[in-house]
C-alpha cells in the first residue's frame, strides 16, 4: 500500500467521522459546523473578543490602517492578474509551437495548497509556524477592524481538515450588510474623506440614540449595516496585516539575521574511499573540512594547496565539522595512483584565442600539458604560471561523448597550441576558461569534495532586497523557496545546508539557534507575503474578490443611479473574473499533462 492510497483511507474514514458526529448533533454541541461539501470543520470560540475591544482602541489608526491596506490590495490584484494571464499566455504559446512542458513538481497537485507537509516545498515544521502566524494575523485584523467600525464579532476559530488550513472571524451579518434599503453614503467607495467622516459621525449617533451605553459594545438591534467603504476596511485589514508581517519578518530575516550569519566551509567530503587514509582516519561522509594542520580551509582549492605540498608518508589533522560536532582525524598522506586521471574541465574558449584556432571545445577535459598532468585547476594555473607568448604546448584532452574528431589509442584528442601574449601578465595565453569544479578528487586522501559556493549563495541571498527595485526581484522573491536561483529551491538553513555556515557576531552565542530564527522568519514572512498575494485576487470568496466586487459596484452606481442594475453588473464581472482565475489555475495545473497526450 503506497503513501497516496494511505493518505486517501485516512481522509475518507475521517469524513465518515464527522459525517456521523455531524448527523447525531455532536459537533453543534461544541460549536462545531461542518462548511461545504467537503469535511472542513468550522471550530467556533468567543474567547479573545474582549481583546478584540482592547485592540480596537485606537480607531484612526486602524482606519488609516485598512484603508492603505486597500490600496495595497489593488496593487497586489493588478500583479497577481498580470501573472496569471502571462502564465496562461505562456502555456498556451507551448501548445501551438509543440513545446509544452512536461508535467513536474511545480504544476503538480498537491503544491497548490499551502499545507506543510502536502506541499513538496514547504518543510513541516517551519511551515506549520507560518501557517499559523498568517492565518492569526490574517483573521484578527479581519475582527480588530469589525470592532473599529461598530461590528460586532460573534466568534473567532480555525477551518480544519486533518490539519488547520485557514482561520475566520464570524461578523454579525446583519451588521455588516445591513438591514434597511441601502443609500447613496452606503454604496460609495469614492466618497472625500470629510464626507466618510461626516457619514461616522451620523452613524453613531443613531448607534447611541438604539439603545448603547457605550460606543464600544456591540449593538444588540442593528438598525443600519456597514458601508461599503467599512467593509472594504475590514476585507483589506487582512491582507494588509499579512504584508506588514511579512515586510517586518523579511526585513530581520535580510538584515541582522542573515547579517549574523557566514560561510564556515566550502568542503564538503563528498565521498569516501573504502582502506583510504582518510576511512582509516575516521573521516565520514557529510563532513565538513575546517582546517588541516594550522591552515584553516574555506575552500577545496585551499585543501589542494596544502596538500601539493605535502609528500607521501606525511601525517596531517584534518578537523571536520558534522551535525554541530568537531573531530580531530589524523591521517597519513599516500602516494597518488599512477593511473589516477583528474582534469580541467573545459567550461568555455575565448574567442579568437589560440585555444579555438586549434580546435579545443568546450565540454573537453584538459588531463596533460606537455608532461605535466592537469588534476585540477591549481595544476592548470602553476604550468600556465611558467609559459610565454609563442610557447608551443601540447594539450591532451578527454572529448565528449558525441565528439566525432580523431581520437588516440587511449581515446583521447590531441592538440598543439602556440600561446599568445596574456592580456594581464607576461605568460603564455591558451584562452581556456576552465569550468567551475564543483566536485574535486583527492586521491592522495582517498576523498571527493564537494564545493557548493557558499560564500556567493549567501551573498546572493543577501542582494536579493536591492533588487525589488525592478519587477524581476520580487520574482526572485515570491519564488525563492520554491524555484530559489537556479531550481535548486531555498528552504532555510537546515540540514546538510547549514552546515556550511555559522553563527558570528551578535548570533555567535546562539549557536544553532540562528539558524532557528532564521527559518522562521524566512518561512513567516513568504507564507503572509504569499498569501497576502493571493488573496487580492479579484475573485470570489477571496477578500480582493469582494473588494472588486464592491468597487465596481460603487462605479456602475455613479453612472446609473440604479441599484438592481448595479447589483446585477457588479455580480455578473465579478463572476466572470471569479470564473476566468479558476479555469485559469486548472489550465496551469492540467495544461502539462493534456499536452502529453496530444
Amino acid at each position: 500500500m503506497n503513501g497516496t492510497s494511505i493518505a486517501l483511507s485516512i481522509f475518507l474514514l475521517y469524513w465518515f467521522a464527522i459525517s456521523v458526529l455531524d448527523r447525531k448533533g455532536i459537533l453543534e454541541k461544541y460549536n462545531i459546523s461542518t462548511f461545504g461539501p467537503l469535511p472542513i470543520l468550522m471550530i467556533r470560540t468567543t474567547k479573545g473578543l474582549k481583546l478584540l475591544d482592547v485592540l480596537a482602541r485606537p480607531k484612526s489608526y486602524w482606519r488609516i490602517f485598512a484603508n492603505l491596506g486597500i490600496l495595497l490590495m489593488f496593487v497586489g490584484m493588478i500583479a497577481m492578474f498580470l501573472v496569471i494571464v502571462i502564465s496562461d499566455l505562456g502555456l498556451y504559446t507551448s501548445f501551438l509551437s509543440g513545446n509544452v512542458p512536461e508535467p513536474g513538481k511545480y504544476s503538480s497537485p498537491r503544491n497548490i495548497f499551502l499545507i506543510p507537509g502536502l506541499n513538496e516545498f514547504i518543510p513541516l515544521t517551519w511551515g506549520a509556524i507560518a501557517l499559523i502566524v498568517t492565518l492569526v494575523v490574517h483573521e484578527f485584523s479581519h475582527a480588530i477592524l469589525c470592532r473599529v467600525e461598530g461590528i460586532r464579532v460573534k466568534s473567532m476559530g480555525i477551518l480544519y481538515a486533518l490539519v488547520p488550513i485557514g482561520g475566520f472571524a464570524e461578523p454579525d451579518d446583519e451588521q455588516l450588510f445591513g438591514t434597511k434599503e441601502k443609500t447613496e453614503r452606503e454604496l460609495s467607495l469614492t466618497a472625500t474623506i470629510e464626507e466618510i467622516e461626516e457619514w461616522e459621525k451620523e452613524e453613531e449617533e443613531i448607534r447611541q440614540k438604539t439603545g448603547k451605553t457605550k460606543p464600544d459594545e456591540p449593538k444588540s438591534d442593528p438598525v443600519i449595516g456597514a458601508t461599503r467603504i467599512q467593509r472594504s476596511r475590514i476585507l483589506a485589514a487582512g491582507v494588509m496585516a499579512n504584508f506588514s508581517v511579512a515586510f517586518i519578518a523579511l526585513l530581520l530575516f535580510f538584515g541582522p539575521v542573515l547579517g549574523a550569519i557566514a560561510p564556515l566551509s566550502d568542503a564538503l567530503i563528498l565521498s569516501v574511499n573504502e582502506s583510504s587514509p582518510a576511512d582509516h582516519a575516521g573521516l565520514e561522509k557529510g563532513m565538513i573540512i575546517t582546517q588541516i594542520n594550522d591552515t584553516n580551509i574555506t575552500t577545496a582549492e585551499d585543501l589542494q594547496t596544502y596538500l601539493e605540498k605535502t609528500r607521501p608518508g606525511d601525517m596531517v589533522r584534518i578537523r571536520a565539522v558534522k551535525n554541530d560536532t568537531v573531530s580531530t582525524n589524523d591521517l597519513q598522506v599516500a602516494s597518488v595512483p599512477e593511473d589516477y586521471v583528474g582534469g580541467v574541465p573545459v567550461g568555455g574558449i575565448v574567442s579568437g584565442s589560440p585555444a579555438e584556432a586549434a580546435g579545443i571545445k568546450t565540454g573537453m577535459t584538459m588531463i596533460r600539458i606537455d608532461n605535466t598532468k592537469m588534476q585540477n585547476v591549481t595544476s592548470f594555473v602553476n604550468f600556465m604560471e611558467t609559459t610565454r607568448a609563442n610557447q608551443t604546448v601540447e594539450v591532451e584532452l578527454l572529448p565528449p561523448e558525441n565528439y566525432t574528431g580523431n581520437l588516440t589509442e587511449k581515446g583521447t584528442v590531441v592538440f598543439d597550441v602556440q600561446l599568445s601574449a596574456n592580456p594581464e601578465n607576461n605568460y603564455g595565453f591558451l584562452g581556456v576558461i576552465y569550468g567551475n569544479n564543483a566536485v574535486m578528487e583527492f586521491p592522495m586522501l582517498g576523498i571527493s569534495v564537494l564545493t557548493p559556493q557558499a560564500k556567493v549563495y549567501l551573498e546572493a541571498l543577501k542582494q536579493i532586497p536591492s533588487l525589488l527595485t525592478m519587477p524581476a526581484g520580487w520574482l526572485i522573491l515570491f519564488g525563492l523557496p520554491i524555484y530559489g536561483f537556479a531550481g535548486e529551491g531555498f528552504r532555510g538553513f537546515s540540514g546538510t545546508f547549514m552546515q556550511f555556515y555559522h553563527p558570528v557576531g551578535w548570533a555567535e552565542p546562539l549557536g544553532i539557534g540562528i539558524f532557528w530564527i532564521a527559518n522562521t522568519l524566512l518561512w513567516v514572512g513568504w507564507l503572509n507575503f504569499y498569501v497576502g498575494l493571493f488573496n487580492c485576487l479579484p475573485a470570489v470568496p477571496l477578500d480582493g474578490g469582494h473588494v472588486f466586487k464592491d468597487s465596481i459596484y460603487s462605479f456602475i452606481y455613479r453612472f446609473t443611479r440604479n441599484d438592481s442594475i448595479s447589483e446585477k453588473v457588479s455580480n455578473s464581472i465579478t463572476a466572470s473574473f471569479s470564473m476566468l482565475i479558476l479555469f485559469s489555475f486548472v489550465f496551469m495545473i492540467l495544461g502539462p499533462y493534456v499536452g502529453q497526450w496530444i
